[in-house]
């Protein structure tokens, strides 16, 4: 009688157990459904994509609470256009071409970039661009293996 006592008790304390939990699970999925639903203020403007539009179901807007969103700006910033295929090994050689003796170290080649050019390129991309070029027999490494020289194209 004892042990059936326990069972009954055991399986109600796990029947409250699972109601809490779907009754706490469910009130997290609201929470996290009405965060989602609010727009933030410091994210950028959402791309929208270029086609035929799309009739969407109406919505029906959800219950607010706290400040009302932020006022949309007026005009989005256009987006910048991606650099052309080959751009970073034309400005390497346009630096290296107006260096004394057409030879240049990348920091120098960098730091040309960046006060004649306005361009900021980082070291990883010159010496990539540096391999290109010495692929194509463009540029040379001199024998310290750090200073490039241009060669021509």
């Amino acid at each position: 009688m004892a042990k059936t006592a326990m069972t009954l008790l055991q399986e109600q304390i796990e029947a409250i157990r699972k109601e809490a939990y779907a009754a706490g699970y469910a009130a997290a999925m609201l929470a996290i459904r009405d965060f989602a639903a609010r727009p933030s203020v410091a994210a950028p403007p959402v791309a929208r994509r270029r086609g035929p539009a799309r009739a969407a179901a109406p919505e029906k807007p959800a219950a607010r609470r706290g400040r009302p969103p932020a006022a949309k700006p007026a005009r989005a910033a256009p987006r910048r256009r991606r650099p052309q295929r080959g751009s970073n090994a034309r400005l390497i050689a346009e630096v290296l071409q107006a260096m004394p003796a057409n030879t240049a170290r990348p920091a120098e080649i960098r730091k040309a970039l960046q006060s004649d050019k306005g361009v900021a390129m980082a070291f990883t991309s010159i010496r990539h661009a540096l391999g290109q070029m010495a692929s194509r027999r463009e540029v040379e490494a001199l024998a310290d293996g750090k200073t490039w020289r241009y060669l021509g194209g």
